[in-house]
């Protein structure tokens, strides 16, 4: 990537900011360097192993922090962010990861069942304050977009920008908390036990969103996962 590219990256973004002043507007962000993470606690890590619960990428998604000692759930995932919405005062109304997924895989140990719960093609909505996400229990009928947490602002979205080459948006997003429907979905879809639920009350860790304007070295496929 060249320097000129970066620069015509850089002043492109600078005109959409500009525009956006005046009209909402969808920005694609696949092919710029845009993740977000998200980091478990130590309490759900054990949580998950109690259950005989793992959880795995799909899609796009991709292991950021490897499983710690003693748990098979690697600590973070990230997702590649796909697309970002604008509002008209230049606030950042949503951003998807479409294509990213999560698969938790648990194994019944009373039953020898292998059961299954996709999320996938994440949204998080800065209106409702909620992470939104397709919801697919193993072998079930997907419920597109459910609320699956409930969140509080650790650190506000700040933009920076330094002509001409610079712009850069970070955040992080805490107090992640499952939803009444993201509670049910996962109770039923893993058969979880009556006594293990109150970890279901736990904090769910943080979501970090970092965008760069600089490109990819291969634009993110943003196709919206399908679980299988």
């Amino acid at each position: 990537m060249s320097v000129r590219s970066i620069r015509l990256s850089a002043l492109s973004l600078a005109a959409i900011f500009a525009t956006a002043s005046a009209h909402a507007l969808t920005l694609p962000t696949s092919a710029l360097v845009a993740n977000s993470v998200q980091e478990f606690t130590q309490d759900n890590l054990d949580s998950f192993t109690t259950v005989n619960l793992v959880v795995e990428p799909r899609g796009t998604t991709y292991v950021d922090k490897a499983a710690p000692a003693g748990t098979e759930t690697p600590l973070a995932f990230g997702f590649p962010i796909t697309k970002i919405v604008i509002g008209a005062t230049l606030n950042i109304q949503s951003g998807t990861a479409s294509g990213a997924a999560l698969y938790f895989n648990r194994l019944n140990d009373d039953t020898g069942a292998r059961l299954g719960l996709t999320l996938a093609n994440f949204t998080i909505n800065y209106l409702s304050k909620q992470v939104l996400a397709d919801t697919t229990p193993k072998g079930g009928i997907t419920v597109k977009q459910m609320p699956l947490y409930n969140f509080a602002t650790n650190a506000p979205l700040a933009l920076k920008y330094k002509f001409p080459l610079t712009i850069v948006l970070h955040e992080q997003l805490g107090s992640l908390k499952l939803t009444t429907q993201a509670k049910q979905a996962l109770i039923q879809a893993l058969e979880l036990p009556e006594v293990t639920q109150p970890a279901l009350e736990f904090d769910f860790g943080t979501l970090t969103q970092d965008v760069n304007a600089q490109f990819r070295a291969r634009p993110v496929n943003a196709t919206p996962y399908v679980a299988k």
